[in-house]
């Protein structure tokens, strides 16, 4: 099963699908994998108390997989059936590869979304909604924001459920919206 949470900064997201990891645990004896994508930078306190937030958040009995750069590769090597992914968050993976070319981007975004659905296990992504403000003035930010509203449209469109966190509230966009035509 393939789930998509995606919502603005603080919208609870992460908390969202971390609640559906632990639901899935209780539930069916799941082993709940979690593959944080953020670069740790030691100088950046600010920054660190973020990842430490998120940590403190995790049951001990999960295990975390810090995987910044190869996603793709890192979802492949997990075939444990018990086994659920929970990759947060596909904004800062996206970061982590902000300078690579488009080529070389099209053929890691293609990479990451044939290793889904290849993979045998259920898996969750947190994705930021970055779109719905200003056309952003400088180059470097138009390209994150619409590689990640491509990425997460590729993702939504394959994904068994959609979730829109806003507000502190869910919403399965898979009961009450309309998938788009490919």
């Amino acid at each position: 099963m393939i789930t998509l949470v995606t919502g603005a900064t603080r919208s609870g997201k992460s908390e969202w699908a971390e609640h559906l990891a632990l639901r899935s645990q209780k539930n069916v004896q799941k082993n709940i994998i979690y593959i944080a994508t953020a670069t740790r930078y030691p100088d950046d306190t600010e920054w660190e108390a973020r990842l430490q937030k998120h940590s403190d958040r995790r049951p001990e009995s999960w295990q975390t997989l810090e995987v910044p750069i190869e996603l793709a590769k890192s979802i492949l090597k997990i075939e444990d059936q018990s086994a659920y992914i929970l990759v947060d968050s596909l904004g800062t993976w996206l970061a982590n590869l902000l300078e690579e070319n488009e080529e070389s981007w099209v053929k890691i975004e293609n990479e990451l979304l044939e290793a889904i659905q290849v993979c045998a296990v259920d898996i969750t992504f947190v994705s930021e909604e970055v779109g719905w403000g200003l056309v952003p003035e400088y180059k470097l930010g138009r390209i994150f924001r619409d590689r990640l509203g491509g990425l997460s449209r590729k993702i939504g469109a394959i994904a068994d459920v959609v979730y829109l966190v806003t507000g502190g509230y869910a919403v399965d966009l898979t009961q009450i919206g309309e998938r788009l035509p490919n």
